[in-house]
């Protein structure tokens, strides 16, 4: 897989996700077997690029190379200028949001609702590849396959980003209408596949190893993208690459090695956000690593009272510690072998 000059690890990347995947979750992602991850969304305007939230989305200290920050917006001018200003802070590729669903920002005619504009799209992909050009940065574009199920453009789009210059596509399997609701269908992508020559990239409810494998084989895509089943599974990136590699599954993480993820997470979540809103935008972190263990959810339900960062991450040693004393493992293994994996 090759996005511009740059030629990736492996094939199993991480999705931008508001919210979640921010600069601790990308690294951890990363060093877990994901060959390459895309940062949360920057806002292109520039009266926000002084913000807390845009530094920190912005702060890209210690992460493995290529760095991608995706932008979003909907004046082309604007959007070349935000990525001219995201490549001199590190960003080596620059990924265009068209696929986001959320009404916050679609009501900003950005995300996904440009694609009810195709001639827009198309002033703003050949602005972002001519501002990034002599840069030497090559530039993405992620999408849906439409606004509606009656109103598909996915192929429409796709030649547009080839013809502008776009070095790889990714595209979610579902229409804006669709937000994350009902099965993701792959006939797009795999149709968009046999029109387009850059790398395409299939993204959309690839939970398992099994599904990466059958979504590559079906639509023929050079690599699949996971988000929400990343989500408390930062591991799972590690298990598809291994399946694509070799055909074999990997056992499960034990509960020792969930702990020692987790609290290595929580260090460095902390130590990113400060106490305040390290302690509260942990909380759904924590939540999506527990729930599907016996106990986690009433856990949960005691440890979001907790308002501070030292007494919440002991209480995750220490519910850990009893669940590992008291009750059976889940996988097989050690600590160490999956964090030096």
């Amino acid at each position: 897989m090759r996005i511009g000059p740059w030629t990736l690890p492996n094939n199993v990347l991480v999705a931008p996700m508001a919210g979640v995947t921010d600069r601790p979750f990308r690294q951890l992602c990363k060093r877990l077997g994901a060959g390459y991850a895309v940062s949360e969304m920057a806002a292109s305007n520039p009266r926000l690029w002084d913000s807390v939230k845009t530094s920190r989305r912005l702060n890209h200290d210690g992460e493995i190379d290529p760095i991608s920050v995706q932008i979003a917006g909907a004046d082309p001018a604007m959007m070349a200028e935000a990525a001219v200003f995201n490549v001199n802070k590190g960003a080596r590729i620059i990924d265009i949001n068209m696929g986001c669903p959320a009404k916050k920002v679609c009501n900003l005619a950005s995300g996904s609702a440009l694609l009810r504009h195709e001639d827009l799209i198309k002033r703003i992909l050949d602005a972002v590849v001519e501002a990034c050009a002599p840069l030497g940065i090559p530039v993405t574009l992620k999408t849906r396959t439409g606004w509606d199920r009656e109103h598909k453009n996915a192929l429409r789009v796709a030649r547009l980003a080839e013809d502008s210059g776009i070095a790889a596509l990714t595209l979610h399997g579902r229409t804006r209408a669709d937000l994350y609701t009902g099965e993701a269908e792959y006939d797009t992508i795999r149709a968009v596949r046999a029109e387009i020559k850059i790398p395409l990239v299939a993204n959309g409810d690839i939970t398992t190893p099994e599904k990466a494998r059958a979504v590559l084989d079906y639509t023929g895509a050079d690599a699949v993208m996971i988000g929400r089943a990343a989500q408390g599974r930062p591991w799972i990136f590690r298990e598809i690459d291994h399946f694509l590699r070799t055909g074999a599954t990997l056992a499960p993480p034990t509960w020792g090695e969930m702990r020692d993820l987790l609290l290595e997470h929580l260090d460095d979540h902390y130590r990113f956000y400060g106490e305040h809103t390290g302690v509260r935008s942990a909380r759904k972190h924590i939540g999506w690593y527990l729930e599907d263990l016996p106990g986690g959810p009433a856990f949960c339900a005691r440890m979001n009272l907790i308002d501070d960062t030292r007494s919440q991450w002991q209480a995750v040693a220490d519910w850990f510690d009893s669940i590992m004393r008291d009750g059976p493992q889940p996988g097989n293994g050690n600590a160490q072998t999956l964090l030096a994996a």
